[in-house]
Parts: structure tokens; C-alpha cells; sequence
């Protein structure tokens, strides 16, 4: 079976092709990065009219990198929620306007499972049951994932997820957008004694999250500093502050997960979400899982950001089990708010 996957929640649009037999045939994704780094952060009328105009020669860039025509698919998935409303309309309208020309049914995605299943495309994927911190600029949570669509969630974040205080945080140190990245690589040149800022919800006895105050703090540090301000703030001293930072959300993140671990007793963690490809986070949890014994699991760095491949393989996996799945009823709506834990087992 031959699956095509059609994401476009926000501003990546992602298209490929998966097979359940040979695996992943061809992807292509184009970034609106650019685009919005202008407005300092994603604009949604922006985002939508891109993807009208990325979807179709991407959808001709990967048939033909993959060798096939369009009617050598054998159903559409496509990301139904959640995200912006109108990022997902553009893309459930054209993946339900290709099953109807095509005459191939289509089905619609979970933008969270997508994300949770995706390291389960490397070379060494993990075996169910498992605990995943999906963690990204819109989500921070811990799941127990016992099988496609048998999901449970053990805790979230009450504010702020994590992505969404990187970027925040980066805009306080006067890093543009998109600001995670960016944050991070500065924290590199940081010293990591110059600043030591709140680990929120650290000791709760909980899995939640609450990564708000840590923002607070950052601004708190940017207000007092001697200059008051940042433009003046010299480099080094912006350097420490997002060391501080990276290192306080960093610690909460690992100490959640391996707590999560020890009360499930799983030895099993998967990473997924954009902020999985933040090279202190991975340092940190590969420290922890060599000393209490567990593995971590992470997506290829090309699929921890939002892409067509994610949602493909989670249609695949969907439709193995249940191939009536997909319905030939064109017809559709989105679902902008869509909690992962209503969405039925596989």
C-alpha cells in the first residue's frame, strides 16, 4: 500500500510518499521560515496562502523523485488537526480534491501522532510499549504509548510548552525568529554558573510542565541587568543568560522523563517534536539513560520538525490495521484544538 501524506498545520508545507513495504519513498517540505522571520513569528493568513502555492509542485517533486504516477497511490492522509485553521484547511482540501480525482480514499491524521510515531521511520525504531515526550513550540507532553492510537497521557504542561519559552526567551536576548535555535547555539559559548534560573515543577511529584515563569525569570534578568538595555547587554552576558535558560528547561525535561520511566517501568524513550532536536536536551537525556539504564529513541533530525512523512507513516499504520479507515466521503472539516487522547485506537 502505497500512502500519501499531506501536512500543513502551520507554516511547513510537507508532502511524501510511504510504502508499507519498501518503507519511505520520496519527501519533500517547504519551510515559511523565511517568510515570517519578518514579523517575528508566524503570520496564519501568510502561512495558509504559501501553502496554496507549495502543495501541488511539491506533490510533483515527490512522484517523481519516488518513479510513480499519482493513480500508483492507494489512499491520502493528511493532517485534519490540530494547528491554524486555515493552514489546515488549504491542506485538507487539496488532499480530499486529490481522492476524489484520483478515486482513492483518504483519511484524516492526528498532527500529534504523527509526531509520536515518527521515530519509528529510522533504521532502528522502537518496539511498543514506550514513554514519549513529545515536546515542541505548541505541545509539551509526556505519553505512554502502548500502540497506534493507544495513547495515555501522564502530563502536560499548564502554560507555556517548551518550543514556545525557546522562542519567547530568544525574542527577550533579542535573537530574532525563529528563536530556538538560535537560543541554543548560544547557550554554548555560555557559562553555566553565571545565572541559575528556576526549574519549574521540578519536584511537583507530578509529570506536568510550567515553563511560564521560566520566561518570567529571563525577562526578570534582561530588566535588571546593569544597562537595562539588551541591544547594550555585551555578547558573553547574553551567552550566560541562555545557558542559564537552556540548562533550567533542559534538567526539568530529563528529570520529568526519567521519573516517568521509573513509575511506568519502561526502559523505552522516544523523543518527538521540534525542540527533540535541541543538542543539549539529547546530550542530557543520553547522560541519564546510560546511568539508569534505559535507551532513548529519537526521529531522524530531517523528521523532528512538522513534515509530509510523519503523517504518511501514521496513515500507513493506521490503514494496516483497519484498511475501511479511509473513507471515500470527500467531504471534510479540521480540527484546529484537537486533544491527542480522543482520538480512537487503531
Amino acid at each position: 500500500m502505497i500512502v500519501l501524506g499531506v501536512e500543513s498545520s502551520c507554516d511547513e508545507t510537507g508532502l511524501a510518499l510511504y510504502d508499507t513495504q519498501r518503507g519511505l519513498l520520496s519527501h519533500a517540505l517547504h519551510s515559511q521560515v523565511a517568510m515570517h522571520e519578518e514579523y517575528g513569528g508566524v503570520v496564519p493568513e501568510l502561512a495558509s496562502r504559501d501553502h496554496i502555492r507549495r502543495a501541488i509542485p511539491l506533490l510533483e517533486q515527490t512522484l517523481a523523485d519516488a518513479g510513480i504516477e499519482a493513480s500508483g497511490i492507494d489512499a491520502i492522509a493528511y493532517t485534519q488537526g490540530p494547528g491554524l485553521a486555515g493552514a489546515l484547511l488549504v491542506g485538507s482540501s487539496i488532499a480530499c480534491s486529490l481522492g476524489l480525482a484520483l478515486d482513492k480514499p483518504v483519511l484524516g491524521v492526528h498532527h500529534l501522532e504523527g509526531h509520536l510515531l515518527s521515530p519509528l521511520l529510522a533504521s532502528d525504531p522502537p518496539k511498543f510499549p514506550f514513554i514519549a515526550l513529545l515536546v515542541s513550540g505548541g505541545h509539551t507532553q509526556l505519553m505512554r504509548v502502548d500502540g497506534v492510537g493507544r495513547y495515555t497521557l501522564l502530563g502536560e504542561t499548564l502554560d507555556d510548552a517548551a518550543g514556545e519559552a525557546f522562542d519567547k526567551s530568544a525574542k527577550l536576548l533579542g535573537l530574532g525568529y525563529p528563536g530556538g535555535p538560535a537560543i541554543s547555539r548560544l547557550a554554548e559559548f555560555g557559562n553555566p554558573d553565571a545565572y541559575k534560573l528556576p526549574r519549574p515543577m521540578l519536584h511537583s511529584k507530578d509529570f506536568n510542565f510550567s515553563f511560564s515563569g521560566l520566561k518570567t525569570a529571563v525577562l526578570t534578568v534582561v530588566k535588571n541587568h546593569e544597562e537595562k538595555v539588551i541591544a547594550n547587554i555585551c555578547d558573553q552576558d547574553k551567552a550566560d543568560i541562555a545557558r542559564g535558560f537552556v540548562d533550567a528547561i533542559v534538567d526539568v525535561l530529563t528529570a520529568k522523563c526519567v521519573s516517568a520511566l521509573r513509575h511506568s517501568g519502561l526502559k523505552r524513550l522516544v523523543i518527538a517534536g521540534g525542540v527533540g532536536a535541541n543538542s543539549q536536551l539529547r546530550a542530557s537525556l543520553n547522560a541519564a539513560a546510560e546511568l539508569k539504564k534505559f535507551r532513548v529513541y529519537y526521529p531522524e533530525l530531517e523528521f523532528c520538525t512538522d513534515n509530509g512523512a510523519m503523517i504518511a507513516f501514521a496513515g500507513a499504520m493506521r490503514l494496516q490495521i483497519n484498511p475501511d479507515a479511509a473513507q471515500r466521503d470527500y467531504g471534510f472539516n479540521v480540527r484546529p484544538r484537537w486533544p491527542l487522547d480522543e482520538i480512537e485506537a487503531a
